[in-house]
């Protein structure tokens, strides 16, 4: 089959790594093709050498120039001598290959006569040699495992790691965490710093309250104190007045008196105090209203009864105000009338000692420290 390739292997200089490859993918029938081409003197002859010698334009091959120091060309064991193709397909053992030992060096100056041997035509690899090369297992470098630990980062003795990658990283890192620290340390201060506004609101409102209660309860106690003596002075005072003896009738003037004759002959029973009609008209002393009414020529009556006995009457009264029950001295019993048998409003004010026979008032109220 034929092949788009070139008939010939053009000299390649040093370092050409891509012609080298090239040449080392040839097919060995190719390469024996090449060599059949080049003919036993080593120059090659491409394929367009007529072209060149009929003169075209002037041009002819170039001689092909080696660098010094090229490698013998390997044996090719799929090529004849003087370049001729092997017929069928090449049988052999592609182990069996051997490189040829470079001769030593020597420290001797070659003689200046000697002509420069010329340079060989460097021969690729056979593709089996190639393909053996290719295909021998090659050992695979284990992939470095990165150290995350903190030793990894900092390396041994706590020194900087030898890789910038990781010094940065660990830089990083470490800036996170100092970043993270910080952050937890402030939201810890405020989270302490609220607990402590927190409790001192509470203890001063605490100490508010408490100050609200106790000033409550020392008003309250004043409050209690002021009427318990309040009550005590009054109870004191309602003892004293019930011990004591008062007028009937605060401002009144004394008119008829205990045994004349009324201007209808009759004995007057008791004594009168002159005042206007609606004047209060006040228990002498404490004790029960007895008796409290219409009595006939004595007008509307009231009848106190005192503790020992006595009775007083209370006569023309224009109003009764306490008609039953207990009274205290100086409480407001009735008030000042002209109801009977009266010629103007007065009080008619009678004492019977045990509900007996009357006295004259004056005497007894004086009797009573009542100044009249």
């Amino acid at each position: 089959m034929a092949s788009d390739q070139l008939a010939y292997a053009p000299a390649r200089p040093d370092g050409d790594i891509a012609g080298q490859e090239r040449e080392d993918f040839r097919l060995p029938r190719q390469r024996a093709n090449a060599l059949a081409a080049t003919g036993t003197s080593g120059v090659p002859a491409p394929a367009f050498a007529a072209f060149a010698g009929a003169g075209a334009a002037g041009l002819a091959p170039a001689p092909a120039v080696e660098p010094a120091g090229r490698p013998a060309p390997y044996p090719l064991p799929d090529a004849g001598p003087g370049g001729a193709a092997l017929a069928g397909l090449p049988t052999y053992d592609p182990t069996a290959l051997t490189v040829p030992a470079a001769p030593a060096p020597s420290s001797a100056p070659a003689p200046a006569s000697a002509p420069a041997p010329a340079p060989a035509e460097p021969i690729a690899p056979a593709p089996a040699q190639a393909e053996a090369t290719t295909l021998l297992p090659q050992p695979v470098a284990e992939p470095e495992i990165a150290d995350t630990t903190e030793t990894g980062r900092t390396g041994e003795a706590g020194t900087a790691p030898a890789d910038p990658g990781e010094a940065l990283c660990a830089r990083i890192l470490g800036q996170v965490a100092a970043q993270r620290e910080a952050t937890a340390r402030a939201e810890r201060e405020a989270v302490e710093k609220a607990a402590a506004e927190q409790a001192a609101r509470e203890a001063a409102e605490r100490k508010v309250r408490e100050q609200v209660a106790a000033a409550k309860a020392a008003a309250e106690e004043k409050a209690r104190e002021e009427a318990a003596a309040a009550a005590r002075a009054e109870a004191e005072r309602l003892a004293r007045l019930a011990a004591s003896y008062i007028k009937p009738v605060a401002c009144a003037a004394l008119g008829a008196g205990f045994g004349e004759t009324d201007p209808w002959a009759n004995l007057h029973n008791g004594q009168d105090f002159t005042a206007p009609t609606g004047t209060p008209v006040h228990a002498v002393h404490g004790g029960t209203v007895t008796s409290a009414g219409w009595a006939g020529s004595d007008g509307y009556r009231v009848v106190l009864t005192l503790d020992d006995g006595t009775e007083l009457r209370y006569c023309h009264l224009s109003t009764m105000v306490v008609t039953d029950g207990r009274v205290t001295t100086g409480d407001t019993i009735g008030r000042v009338g002209a109801t009977g048998n009266v010629p103007a409003p007065h009080l008619h004010l009678e004492v019977r000692p045990d509900g007996g026979a009357p006295v004259d008032p004056l005497p007894w109220l004086r009797a009573h420290d009542v100044t009249v």
